[in-house]
């Protein structure tokens, strides 16, 4: 059997023992190209992210006007079987606009549900420290 895996690497006999301050000392020497390689990286990421948001929104766009023209031609197909079946124009159009607002009033609601969802309360209680009265209670409630 022949073994194809490289003999594992020995120490050279010119290595150093790197002390704490010079190892910190290389740390600090690296750490703005690691900066700069991390802020371009960022930057890159951003750029290709608002292309893609660019695009997300027109898609969203054009899907929106599609979906309308959609949703308009279903209503006329719908007024058109009504018709079909002997129902007069002002109680279908009263059908009509009873469904799309019994929808809108459903989307503002649920809208207005999500709405406090934008101001991140988790990261800004987290961020403001909220519970430090509550901490603050109970060390006092444990010294005293």
């Amino acid at each position: 059997m022949h073994d194809d895996a490289p003999p594992p690497p020995e120490a050279a006999p010119d290595d150093e023992v790197v002390s704490l301050p010079q190892a910190v000392g290389a740390l600090f020497a690296d750490l703005p190209g690691l900066l700069t390689d991390r802020v371009h990286l960022l930057a890159l990421e951003l750029r290709r992210a608002s292309h893609a948001l660019g695009q997300m929104v027109a898609l969203g766009l054009l899907a929106a006007i599609l979906l309308a023209t959609a949703w308009t031609a279903l209503w006329v197909g719908l007024a058109a079987a009504f018709l079909a079946v002997g129902l007069a124009w002002p109680w279908i159009v009263l059908l009509v606009l009873f469904v799309n607002l019994a929808a809108a009033v459903w989307a503002v609601m649920r809208l207005k549900a999500l709405a406090p969802l934008l101001a991140l309360p988790a990261t800004l209680r987290r961020l403001t420290d909220s519970d430090a009265v509550e901490r603050r209670a109970e060390s006092d409630h444990s010294h005293g």
